[in-house]
């Protein structure tokens, strides 16, 4: 049996499917103090302009938390009873473990321990990898295959599971 965590949500989807605007939203409608903790490092221009383009688009009213490895400490940290914290994305810090050369397996155990015992709502935004064509490297089969593990742990443990395509959410869990 696998125990839930009461409330946390996983939303999955595409590039630019509007998962995070709807993952947004999710945290908004709580009412609750709303905080952000971003995965994504800005390795280039574009990249920057990226993390500036989604900081505007959330607009103010949220504290923004950066963590690119320590995924699980900085929840426990972030996390209250009356905080509602998005973490965009799981597939960003996935990419972050693997170029530090982390131990994966140790890092998602990390991850669902905190899940389960952080006292409010998270909500995970991730990008669902695995619905193309298998990658031809070694490292992007790998990045898909981790991807897929993490995103099957974290769906068993939670109690909402969304899939967003074309702006559309779809509830797959709860």
């Amino acid at each position: 049996m696998t125990v839930t965590s009461p409330g946390a949500v996983l939303v999955l989807g595409g590039a630019r499917s509007g998962k995070s605007a709807f993952a947004e939203r999710l945290v908004a409608e709580t009412g609750l103090s709303r905080h952000y903790i971003a995965t994504g490092r800005a390795w280039d221009d574009e990249m920057r302009a990226r993390i500036a383009k989604h900081r505007e688009d959330r607009g103010k009213g949220w504290e923004t938390h950066e963590e690119p490895l320590a995924l699980a400490a900085r929840i426990a940290d972030v996390t209250r009873k009356d905080r509602a914290v998005l973490i965009d994305c799981l597939t960003l810090w996935l990419t972050n473990l693997m170029l530090e050369e982390r131990d994966i397996a140790a890092e998602f155990a990390g991850l669902l321990e905190a899940i389960r015992t952080a006292p409010g709502r998270l909500v995970f935004v991730s990008n669902e990898v695995g619905l193309g064509i298998v990658p031809e490297n070694r490292m992007a089969r790998e990045f898909r295959d981790h991807a897929g593990r993490l995103h099957q742990q974290v769906a068993a443990l939670v109690p909402e599971v969304y899939f967003v395509a074309a702006g559309l959410p779809l509830k797959m869990k709860g």
